[in-house]
């Protein structure tokens, strides 16, 4: 079932839409774009823009993809090809776009002082001032190991889950606010998020930390859809997945070799 079918059967009521990626798949980005041109949200959310940068964008800067590259000086902030992204700002020309791209300095502090250390005051409207249950954590320290080709020291890896959870509560935080604006200009609020798929899992990232900040009988409508290459993970936590083809890219653990 394609990217469309998914969209029409399983997003046509939910209010926020959690769009996952592959970071530097095009066919991803296509199938975002195209997504989000049907749901046309009054809010986008972007985990590769900084708060600060999204709210200087304007209508010119939208209007063209130099413009928009310059302003949010894409080529050193380390994601793919801005080229890949641009469509997706295009397909709701007139959504208001929230960044939640999280520092380094912010990072580093989550690796020495935890998620809610670098959060700062509201770290317990998202939950990260609790710690995790063993078994999540246990099976969050595995995956942080299998991304990293097994070559991280072990004593590295529960600042890899805190940065997760700080990158998560970001995400979460920006939003709600892109909620709010969705639904001060329309009574059909509806807002889109671009991200990766580990931030897209309904479990333990954003949409778990969004039903925690709103409680689970707030009426917000969540679906997340995730998208993987070549095959999918056995039961993927996510409202609806699709598998295609993989990029021609270096062996990524080539790096740690």
């Amino acid at each position: 079932m394609g990217a469309q079918e998914r969209l029409s059967d399983l997003f046509v009521d939910a209010q926020i839409v959690i769009l996952g990626e592959v970071h530097d798949n095009p066919i991803h980005h296509t199938n975002q774009a195209r997504i989000t041109a049907d749901v046309a949200p009054q809010a986008m959310v972007f985990e590769m823009i900084a708060p600060e940068s999204a709210a200087a964008i304007k209508e010119e800067h939208r209007a063209d993809a130099t413009r928009l590259d310059a302003l949010l000086d894409w080529e050193a902030s380390g994601w793919p090809d801005f080229d890949m992204y641009y469509p997706i700002f295009q397909a709701a020309p007139r959504a208001k776009i929230f960044g939640a791209a999280v520092g380094r300095e912010k990072i580093g502090q989550a690796f020495k002082d935890g998620a809610s250390g670098a959060f700062g005051a509201d770290a317990s409207r998202f939950g990260i001032d609790q710690p995790l249950d063993d078994g999540e954590l246990e099976r969050r320290l595995e995956l942080q190991q299998e991304a990293h080709c097994g070559a991280l020291p072990e004593d590295l890896l529960p600042g890899m889950v805190e940065a997760q959870r700080l990158k998560d509560a970001a995400l979460a935080r920006a939003t709600l606010d892109a909620f709010d604006h969705a639904s001060s200009v329309s009574d059909a609020p509806r807002v889109v998020v671009i991200t990766g798929n580990g931030h897209a899992r309904s479990d333990w990232g954003l949409p778990a930390m969004l039903e925690f900040a709103l409680g689970a009988e707030s009426g917000v409508t969540v679906a997340t859809f995730a998208q993987f290459e070549s095959s999918a993970p056995q039961s993927p936590p996510f409202t609806s997945f699709v598998v295609t083809e993989a990029v021609d890219r270096p062996d990524p653990c080539d790096t740690f070799k």
